[in-house]
């Protein structure tokens, strides 16, 4: 009976022993991993349909962020509207809003899976459970009742109270439990309670597991707006003290997108990783963020110009700059598509594209610079194997030479005739002069891009799959 005592330590004894292990594996580890995948990945869609799914997502988003970049000063209606959320990005039923979507699991001591949208345009992690109005998704919603982790955030917590953090927050008077309401610039409105609980990611190596403990979440339990799609929330990768690396007090994190048309998956790093140097296939090169507007989300860039095979666009840094009423400015997203420049720009570099490229223009019904190429004819090269003019992006101390698939892709059938093949240009217009550069995720596939938040850089470079 002496023994007893310890005996009846022993399950607490145990849950220590687990915890510190979580604790020490993430110490101890250079990164933390997840798996990305592209929402369209092996649905089956043709390039030409992948094309028309990207273009709506990218001009809604675009569009969006536009609006909430235009405020003015002692405009009541968009005061502070600079630092709102990007928009999720769709425009109807058809289109889904996310672009590429997180892997990771919620809880212990089975972790529950989630599929979440990487936003750098946002910050708050929130996922469907205990729901009110929800969309459809594939996965179970979370079920926190079966977490013997988690916990309900008080709402005498920093965080809840003005300035925390969330836009919108109070309390829940029967729990005391901090609710948050969440808009993004669409319209769209994530509504539930803030909880805390372990998070569980891959290793670096992506063998074997890493949970981190007391990560702050959104329940989401009324959700509405443009969310039909195979996601169950969004993980906010921005500036904000909500987001995931903030979070986890990281000094970096890095992505490195597959092709859209590859089934396969991509990874998301939270730290860097020390494969880096060995995976490139190219040199890896820096810039400097820029300084944003204040309480901005986004990651600004300095873009100094753009050169498209022996031309030069004759527009300078100022086009590409914020204005002194914080609008236009060049951002990276992992959320749009396709890379938005503003029209001149964007005029410009279709007629240098036209210019220099040696297949005439096509007729495409989507109203998309694309040019004709039948590969069944011996005389023309197949689409893939036509030469076309380079496109660099000069940033400061660094210059961008995307690779050809990151901006022509082939499109079977370009004209809708059945006559023919050929290859388009994935770059879009913002339609406006003074709006927003937007570096959008097509330009970034097979590209590692490193977020530098220490340094307050970002490095890149062509890689391997990792």
């Amino acid at each position: 009976m002496k023994d007893l005592p310890a005996l009846k330590l022993l399950p607490c004894l145990l849950f220590l022993a687990i915890v510190f292990r979580w604790q020490l594996t993430w110490a101890t580890s250079a990164a933390l991993r997840a798996d990305l995948t592209h929402v369209d990945s092996g649905r089956g869609f043709t390039n030409g349909e992948l094309l028309r799914r990207m273009a709506a997502r990218s001009t809604a988003r675009a569009a969006s962020l536009r609006y909430s970049s235009s405020a003015r000063p002692g405009d009541a209606s968009k005061a502070e509207a600079v630092t709102v959320p990007m928009a999720r990005g769709n425009t109807d039923t058809e289109y889904y809003g996310s672009e590429y979507l997180i892997h990771f699991g919620i809880g212990t001591p089975r972790p529950q899976p989630v599929a979440l949208e990487l936003d750098t345009g946002s910050d708050l992690i929130w996922t469907q459970c205990g729901c009110i109005v929800c969309f459809d998704q594939p996965l179970p919603l979370v079920d926190t009742s079966a977490s013997a982790t988690v916990r309900g955030l008080s709402c005498t917590d920093p965080l809840c109270r003005s300035g925390g953090g969330l836009p919108l927050s109070g309390c829940a008077a029967d729990d005391n439990v901090c609710f948050y309401v969440y808009a993004y610039a669409d319209q769209t409105v994530t509504t539930g309670k803030i909880m805390e609980d372990t998070f569980t990611f891959q290793a670096p190596n992506g063998t074997g597991v890493a949970a981190v403990p007391s990560l702050r979440f959104g329940c989401g339990v009324y959700n509405t707006g443009s969310f039909i799609s195979n996601e169950s929330g969004v993980a906010g990768f921005a500036r904000g003290p909500l987001s995931l690396p903030s979070q986890l007090q990281v000094t970096s994190f890095s992505y490195c997108f597959t092709a859209i048309a590859d089934g396969t998956t991509s990874p998301v790093f939270l730290g860097t990783p020390d494969s880096l140097q060995a995976q490139a296939t190219g040199p890896i090169q820096s810039t400097p963020f820029a300084p944003g507007p204040a309480g901005s989300l986004f990651y600004y860039l300095s873009l100094q110009g753009i050169t498209v095979g022996k031309t030069r666009l004759p527009f300078n840094a100022s086009v590409f700059a914020i204005k002194d009423d914080g609008s236009g400015g060049t951002i990276i997203d992992s959320g749009t598509s396709i890379t938005n420049f503003p029209q001149a720009v964007f005029d410009s570099l279709q007629e240098a594209f036209v210019a220099q490229m040696p297949l005439p223009v096509a007729n495409n019904s989507d109203g998309r610079l694309c040019f004709a190429a039948n590969p069944s004819s011996s005389a023309v090269p197949h689409p893939t194997k036509v030469a076309v003019p380079k496109l660099i992006l000069h940033l400061d101390g660094a210059d961008w030479d995307i690779p050809r698939e990151n901006y022509m892709l082939h499109v079977q059938d370009v004209d809708g005739t059945g006559a023919g093949d050929g290859l388009c240009l994935v770059i879009d217009s913002s339609g406006v002069d003074d709006g927003f550069t937007i570096i959008g995720n097509f330009q970034q596939q097979n590209t590692h891009i490193v977020y530098d938040l220490e340094a307050n850089k970002m490095s890149f470079c062509l890689s391997k799959h990792i």
